[in-house]
């Protein structure tokens, strides 16, 4: 159970059983009276953010959070993707949690599953950088290489992203997992 004045920027709290992360934290002391503490929480299940404040007085839950190493073992389908723990149990995962991750997942790919209360909230890849082939994109234009100009390239697994001119269909290019995009390209096709 933490108390008011241990609240702080990135901490993570419960308000009605539910997680939250404050975002942005401010003390005020006014005059008078009890010390107030400002924080901007954002809903780590949904995302929505709110503002509240805390006295001095306050006490706030610590959530029951769980982080596990899993690895990607299959897609089930219906936008349901399994994970399996250390142990060898199933753990499904839907695709709106996963969001862009789904399109860098490999075979046997380490992640990392927060768990609230049994039940995943967040999951994060290891691997920052993936390596794709380039399914279909049109080919560049010889000398038009004057600035860093982009062209759409759609990846074997039907995940769009913008690459230089030179990228053509067949060849192999990293892409960052944690914004998406195209990094370099890893061998011609």
């Amino acid at each position: 159970m933490y108390e008011a004045s241990d609240l702080r920027k990135g901490l993570k709290i419960e308000v009605d059983g539910i997680p939250y992360l404050i975002t942005e934290y401010d003390f005020c002391k006014p005059g008078k009276g009890q010390a107030l503490y400002r924080c901007r929480l954002k809903n780590m299940v949904t995302g929505l953010t709110f503002e509240k404040t805390f006295r001095s007085v306050d006490k706030i839950d610590t959530p029951q959070l769980e982080e596990k190493t899993v690895n990607f073992s299959y897609d089930e389908g219906d936008g349901i993707f399994v994970f399996l723990d250390e142990n060898n149990e199933e753990l499904r995962i839907e695709e709106k949690l996963l969001g862009n991750a789904k399109y860098f997942l490999d075979d046997d790919m380490e992640c990392n599953v927060l768990l609230h209360n049994n039940k995943p909230i967040e999951i994060t890849l290891n691997t920052i950088f993936v390596e794709k082939t380039i399914a279909e994109t049109e080919p560049g234009a010889r000398g038009d290489t004057a600035t860093n100009v982009t062209k759409p390239a759609k990846l074997d697994n039907g995940y769009e992203i913008a690459v230089p001119l030179f990228v053509n269909k067949g060849d192999v290019v990293r892409i960052d997992t944690r914004t998406g995009a195209y990094s370099d390209r890893v061998r011609k096709g």
